[in-house]
């Protein structure tokens, strides 16, 4: 498994990472375990939840049981901002709920400290300094080892890394955002804004949401079981003629060389700037061990290329 720094800190991540959002909801205790086991065995570090996964604490609650000794083995990373509750009184990115935030994640994952704590989302109701000094105390406190950010637009990642700066606090030495070979559009604003502020980018949703696995085809109902088969607006949003169009270039191109559809997605990922780990879910631990062997292609200039071409972007 490679390893990488994440952005210019010194936190260092597998190129791989697992992402959790599927604990406590669509997998049970038991089939978590399994994932998780797979994950550590196949030398993957970085664990990708959030607070809100698993219906609201479900996700952190299966992490917390069933790393035991593994805890210190790995970065464990988590998130916070979104509504914990109904009536969203509990979401935000102020002092007064990140404090409370924070215990009840490492209450949950059974932990002392968080390697990674992400504003989840951006909080429009309290100013940007507000948040990175309730953050910045608790890497002093060593209750959070390095602080994240997640779906934040360019210009609140360049406002959060210039009040860090100008204040003398800990900043955001990442930005956890969807990026594939389907959705593009971070490389016009937020990923020069990542790069130029020396963050490492976390991608998340790699198989755009499944469609970019090999599983679909054109002209065919998605498969019974998987995602983009129960008419959700995932579903709507990626199973497109215009996309399934993309996808089958895609995988002709990765037949022509002797790859998979799977290969092509994280090898791409893997190849772009400021990427330090790329966030995978899974539900069973043969996803995992296929999501892990899937990043050893090297792309030349050319083929890069000509990937540009196929999806647009020539």
């Amino acid at each position: 498994m490679e390893i990488r720094n994440l952005g210019r800190s010194g936190l260092r991540v597998s190129l791989i990472g697992l992402g959790c959002n599927n604990f406590g909801g669509r997998l049970d205790l038991a089939a978590t375990r399994a994932v998780v086991h797979r994950a550590l065995d196949s030398g993957i570090t970085l664990f990708d939840t959030a607070d809100i996964y698993g219906n609201r604490g479900g996700s952190e609650e299966q992490l917390g049981q069933i790393l035991g000794d593994r805890r210190k083995d790995i970065v464990l990373a988590t998130k916070f901002g979104m509504a914990m509750d109904d009536s969203g009184a509990l979401r935000g990115g102020s002092r007064r709920y990140i404090m409370r935030a924070v215990e009840a994640s490492l209450k949950r994952l059974r932990t002392d400290w968080i390697d990674l704590y992400q504003l989840h989302q951006a909080d429009p109701h309290t100013p940007i300094e507000e948040t990175l000094r309730a953050l910045d105390d608790l890497v002093r406190q060593g209750k959070v080892r390095y602080v994240g950010c997640s779906n934040l637009p360019a210009w609140q990642v360049t406002e959060a890394h210039w009040t860090a700066r100008h204040h003398n606090l800990n900043g955001f030495v990442s930005a956890q955002d969807e990026y594939s070979l389907l959705v593009r559009g971070i490389e016009k604003e937020l990923l020069p804004a990542v790069s130029a502020h020396g963050m490492g980018l976390l991608p998340y949703f790699p198989l755009a949401s499944g469609l970019l696995s090999g599983k679909y085809q054109r002209n065919m109902p998605a498969p019974k079981g998987t995602r983009l088969a129960e008419g959700t607006t995932t579903a709507q949003r990626f199973f497109t003629d215009a996309n399934l169009a993309v996808v089958e270039a895609l995988s002709a191109f990765a037949e022509q060389r002797g790859r998979s559809l799977l290969q092509l997605a994280f090898s791409w990922l893997a190849s772009r700037p400021a990427v330090a780990s790329v966030i995978a879910g899974a539900t069973r631990p043969e996803q995992v061990t296929q999501n892990v062997g899937a990043a050893n292609w090297r792309l030349t200039a050319e083929e890069l290329d000509e990937i540009d071409r196929i999806t647009g972007r020539a």
